[in-house]
């Protein structure tokens, strides 16, 4: 590895062994958790409770603020939530939705059709996403009864109000600060205090599904994973979101620590900005690119195995095809270098970095650290390019202003990690970056990328409603995708949360909209 690769791992090393020594002992201090608090520690990008801004909408459930129609499970199916039930026409674009009798808004107000029409006519006003992931043609209520038309057969659609995106929200206040206060939701708690900062919550005196366990909670935002670790050896959280690699050995006494941790459904990776003018509108760069970097070293060495190295769109942990799925830019350094030498770009001046017509063969990596494994990503994207002679400028910016980054384009690679069953199934995720945008109706994807097939095989899988089909089109999909180089899929994480023993039911689930729930609560002394 390279001198920058072996600081960051040596770094690495150094301050688990600070972490190490800091937190001997810890676990035998008082924990934080009194009868009737809990504290949480976690990474938060959102700084509003608006969840139609940005995805802020997953904070808003993340922390047991916010529910949806539907809820997955951990196959990932569409279960009941705020809807009991629900079923389709035979004409496949009438969807009828049961409300739950019993489901109330946390200010008490009773959950209707009408109230959850108006929330989704809401959503739909004030989110782009939401028009990007389908249309309706109308949206009516009768009783408990709710019933959304759609212009063309919709196979996802109670998966896609399943996206935190669609949180219900009671409409009929309109003198309440959303960004500040939340909106008023049906979930377990209710927001006394919020900032990006920290989170303050009380039990939700109307909830609507069970017993409320805490009567507070306490949301610190502790974006590096190694200070999360650190905070929770010491007492001061009772339970946190996703260790770091390097520190999930001291949490290993079983006495005093529960480790939930699984394979997860998410992709860490790096949009390629193939606009007309950019360096990567060259297929040829983006493959050399791709064949410059030793991802499997990445994930076996840098984060410890706990990543499994990326190809395909889709992870290993679903069945879209995985195995089936070859990756024609592996990592291969002389192959890189002839690929670059093909599209034009030589080191004519001696410096180490390749250029053309009197310009270096230089981008900008785009990344944000609150999650461990994007910085060392892009630290080891950098230090690999360099050896073909890419230069690679990093970047770290805040996770506010990622999306906006996106939708305009203002990047060379932007990396994030990325949930790919976001409605229970792949459909939301294969389209948001590679489905070409046309006039807008896909803002998500700001690459520039347009692929005709893909664009075709994108609407046959937007009608299709039987599974094996379904699959079939993801697994096309994903090919061309690896055969144009269109993206950097870096690796497939384990995804964890860690508690201490004055909890219980402190589960990771596949969906990580869900961290806060009802089925968190105080052990039994």
């Amino acid at each position: 590895m390279n001198k920058t690769i072996k600081f960051t791992a040596a770094a690495a090393m150094i301050g688990l062994l600070a972490f190490a020594a800091a937190g001997c002992g810890g676990g035998d201090k008082k924990t934080a958790a009194a009868k009737d608090t809990l504290k949480f520690g976690v990474t938060n990008f959102a700084d509003s409770l608006e969840p139609t801004d940005n995805y802020f909408g997953w904070i808003v459930m993340r922390y047991g603020l916010g529910e949806c129609l539907v809820k997955f499970d951990k196959k990932m199916n569409s279960t009941p939530w705020i809807a009991e039930s629900w079923q389709v026409s035979d004409d496949k674009l009438t969807w009828t939705f049961k409300i739950n009798d019993k489901a109330t808004f946390s200010n008490g107000n009773k959950v209707t059709a009408e109230a959850v029409k108006k929330s989704i006519e809401r959503t739909f006003e004030k989110a782009a996403r939401a028009r990007a992931m389908f249309e309706y043609d109308s949206i009516s209520a009768d009783g408990q009864t709710l019933t959304i038309k759609t212009n063309k057969p919709v196979a996802t659609l109670p998966g896609m109000l399943g996206d935190p995106l669609f949180i219900v929200v009671d409409t009929s206040v309109t003198d309440r600060d959303y960004a500040k206060q939340g909106p008023i939701c049906t979930g377990p708690y209710v927001v006394k205090e919020y900032s990006k900062a920290k989170a303050v919550m009380d039990a939700n005196p109307n909830y609507w599904d069970g017993a409320v366990p805490f009567k507070h909670v306490e949301i610190p935002s502790i974006d590096d994973p190694n200070t999360r670790a650190m905070a929770l050896q010491s007492g001061e959280i009772d339970m946190a979101i996703n260790i770091a690699p390097g520190d999930m050995a001291l949490f290993n006494n079983k006495d005093k620590y529960h480790i939930s941790s699984i394979a997860s459904l998410r992709d860490v990776l790096a949009r390629m900005n193939s606009s007309e003018g950019k360096p990567m509108h060259d297929k040829r760069v983006r493959e050399a690119l791709l064949s410059a970097l030793d991802r499997e070293t990445y994930c076996k060495v840098l984060l410890k195995d706990t990543f499994t190295t990326g190809g395909p769109l889709m992870p290993p942990s679903v069945d879209y095809g995985f195995d089936q799925l070859k990756d024609p830019n592996t990592y291969n350094v002389e192959r890189a270098k002839k690929l670059l030498e093909e599209a034009g770009w030589k080191d004519t001046d001696g410096d180490g970095i390749v250029d053309k017509d009197g310009k270096n063969l230089e981008m900008d990596f785009i990344f944000y650290s609150g999650r461990a494994e994007l910085p060392l990503f892009a630290e080891a994207t950098q230090a690999d390019a360099k050896k073909v002679g890419i230069k690679i400028n990093l970047k770290n910016v805040d996770y506010n202003v990622l999306d906006g980054i996106g939708v305009r384009g203002e990047y060379d690679l932007l990396i994030s990690n990325i949930l790919t069953l976001q409605a229970g199934d792949p459909e939301v995720f294969i389209n948001q970056y590679w489905k070409t945008n046309v006039n807008g109706n896909n803002p998500q994807n700001g690459s520039g990328y347009s692929n005709p097939a893909y664009d075709a095989l994108s609407d046959r899988l937007a009608v299709e409603f039987d599974p094996a089909k379904r699959r079939e089109l993801v697994i096309e999909m994903q090919k061309i995708i690896l055969d144009d180089a269109a993206t950097i899929i870096f690796g497939y994480p384990q995804t964890n949360m860690i508690s201490n023993t004055s909890i219980t039911d402190a589960e990771i689930l596949p969906c990580d909209y869900y961290w806060l729930t009802k089925d968190i609560k105080p052990a039994q002394k």
